[in-house]
């Protein structure tokens, strides 16, 4: 392994943080407050957490979290049209959004502290009056089933396989349908299914606000206050999302005609953020496959030394839009997780040997654990790399509130990550490999415009060599031999194929 690059100058970063001067998490006794003062910071961030997300979709009105969230953030308000508040937020250069994930929705947003009178009666107004309106339902309705009918099964393989392997692991729970739902059931929500569901889940009850940025404490206290103006009730309890366990390898092959391959595989994992353990497991997993990162190992040998793809990545939280982003999101708590191997695009004729690839290099690392090289490297990366998590008050507020929703106290997850990468020895790292790494049972979800041909290979189990345009060293070509002839075990009861026009349909 060589050493990795951060994205900006450490230095600079340095001088940017130390600057803020950020006072923390000042919430005091108030459960429903996360505060992260920032005197310097002309800007002011705030977030309202709902507890509420994808899992919490009626059966057979899948979407309708998504689809309240969407009404709220590109909705008309009872003080204003959606067209009245984008032309008040024009000139103010400022915007909230909405992000709804399986347990939290998450409303956000930023202005400079000069603008606070004009925009913060805009913002709150988003969760406090939504309108609901029968032409805003119609039109974000449309545009969330084009989401799953055009973009997600036609435009996006990647997005598409990795939220396959999702549906596949979880299916038959609450966390199985995407988070825009599916086609049948966005069909069936109605308009009051949004204001039921609004009324139930989007209560004082079920949420935390948090401000960060240089605010003072009136407009802390009154922001608090908008909690006391939603709708009463103690929302209903989660529902419970028990994944069934499955034995051997299982694979899914989404049939679309004459796309490439787009491959994930995976398992569920239970480690959670904030423990030792947890960060143990993240100094693996950064060495494996590092997000978007050219010197992690699986893209070393599957991008740099064979030049097949774009990319090949690894994961033990969830990381959504991974085409898009380059640092993990906040907003996305689950208590559910997976460990995800992500091959990008390539085509069909390279799919198994990738997907081999990847399996070998699992395999050695749950065998063999990190070496003391490698170990200190990737430590050494991550104690810098990390500090690119959060670069504004926004994404660290964003953490703080994600802290509330993981239970960590004290120090935050920001916070603990560096301690925890300086401390963890390389013994923590190889205890935490063998006790949730492993490649006996897994699930594979891929995209391919060769289902029928990928199917028979795979269930023939014979080697899959592939050729290059310029013949590699003599050690690639033997290591390609031992890859080609990685075995797959699947059974044929364990392999399915579903069309692209069926999947995400109900």
């Amino acid at each position: 392994m060589t050493a990795r690059r951060t994205i900006l100058p450490l230095l600079c970063l340095l001088l940017i943080l130390g600057g803020c001067a950020p006072a923390g998490d000042q919430g005091g006794e108030d459960p429903r407050l996360v505060a992260y003062k920032v005197p310097d910071d002309p800007t002011v961030s705030f977030i309202v957490w709902f507890k509420v997300g994808s899992q919490n979709d009626p059966p057979g009105k899948e979407g309708l979290a998504a689809l309240t969230g969407a009404l709220i953030s590109q909705g008309s308000t009872t003080d204003n049209s959606y067209e009245d508040i984008l032309h008040k937020l024009y000139p103010l250069a400022s915007s909230y959004d909405v992000r709804v994930d399986k347990e939290m929705t998450t409303v956000s947003g930023r202005t400079h502290r000069d603008n606070i009178d004009k925009y913060f009666p805009l913002f709150t107004a988003a969760y406090l009056k939504p309108a609901f309106k029968a032409e805003d339902f119609e039109r974000l309705r449309s545009d969330q089933k084009n989401f799953i009918e055009k973009t997600l099964r036609y435009a996006s393989d990647e997005e598409l396989g990795k939220a396959a392997l999702t549906s596949f692991i979880f299916e038959n729970t609450p966390y199985a349908h995407p988070i825009s739902g599916t086609v049948e059931g966005l069909e069936a929500i109605t308009l009051d299914d949004v204001k039921s569901f609004y009324a139930t889940h989007f209560t004082g009850a079920n949420a935390v606000v948090g401000i960060g940025g240089g605010y003072d404490d009136d407009l802390r206290r009154r922001f608090l206050a908008t909690l006391d103006q939603l709708p009463d009730g103690t929302p209903p309890a989660p529902p419970e999302v028990a994944p069934e366990p499955f034995a051997g390898r299982h694979v899914l092959l989404v049939d679309k005609p004459d796309a490439d391959a787009s491959i994930s595989f995976g398992f569920p994992i239970d480690v959670r953020r904030g423990t030792r353990e947890f960060y143990a497991l993240w100094i693996a997993n950064s060495w494996l496959g590092e997000h978007r990162n050219s010197s992690s190992h699986l893209y070393q040998v599957i991008r740099e030394t064979r030049g097949m793809n774009y990319g090949d990545y690894s994961y033990i939280e969830a990381f959504p839009e991974g085409g898009f982003r380059q640092m993990p999101p906040t907003g996305v708590g689950r208590h559910h997780q997976i460990f995800e191997v992500w091959i990008r695009t390539l085509p069909n004729e390279q799919a198994l040997f990738a997907t081999r690839a990847a399996l070998r290099e699992l395999t050695r690392l749950v065998e063999e654990g990190m070496s003391e090289d490698d170990f200190e490297l990737t430590r050494a990366f991550l104690s810098k790399y990390h500090l690119h998590f959060a670069e504004t008050t926004l994404e660290r507020l964003g953490y703080a509130v994600d802290d509330r929703f993981y239970g960590i106290d004290g120090e935050g997850h920001l916070e603990r990550f560096g301690k925890m990468i300086s401390e963890i020895t390389r013994e923590e790292v190889n205890a935490a490999i063998k006790k949730h790494l492993q490649v006996k049972n897994l699930k594979f979800a891929i995209v391919t415009g060769d289902a029928e041909g990928l199917k028979a290979k795979i269930l023939a189990d014979e080697p899959t060599p592939i050729t290059y345009p310029t013949p590699p060293s003599a050690e690639v070509l033997a290591e390609d031999e031992e890859i080609a002839k990685v075995p797959f075990e699947v059974s044929p009861e364990n392999l399915r194929v579903v069309p692209v026009n069926e999947i995400f349909q109900r």
